[in-house]
């Protein structure tokens, strides 16, 4: 299969992951991707890791990130960068939406 260029979002919906949270994967190929991830006002993103690289943009919403040691609150037009295997999570202060971008893509999201 080529490379796919275009993703209508109308072909992809929000999975419910559970606690408030629910995910949407827009584009991706081997290398990168893009999630939408959905919050409802307190919902928490468990402290974890992965060998991915991430950057998070707050497309709306109020989060405290903690990120390694240190913890910050974050809103609207801020964003985040985790390295690979850096302990990091959030808890959402007022509901909002993410927009994750990872490398590689994130293949246990798919399917």
């Amino acid at each position: 299969m080529g490379v796919m260029n275009y993703f209508a979002g109308t072909e992809s919906t929000l999975v419910d992951l559970g606690g408030g949270i629910k995910r949407k994967v827009t584009a991706h190929n081997d290398n990168l991707m893009c999630v939408e991830v959905h919050f409802d006002t307190a919902a928490v993103g468990a402290l974890h890791s992965h060998p991915h690289e991430q950057i998070t943009y707050i497309l709306s919403g109020r989060f405290e990130f903690t990120i390694g040691d240190t913890t910050q609150v974050l809103t609207a037009g801020d964003s985040t960068y985790k390295q690979p295997h850096i302990e990091h999570g959030a808890v959402c202060l007022e509901a909002g939406v993410l927009l994750d971008i990872f490398t590689p893509c994130r293949t246990d999201f798919l399917g």
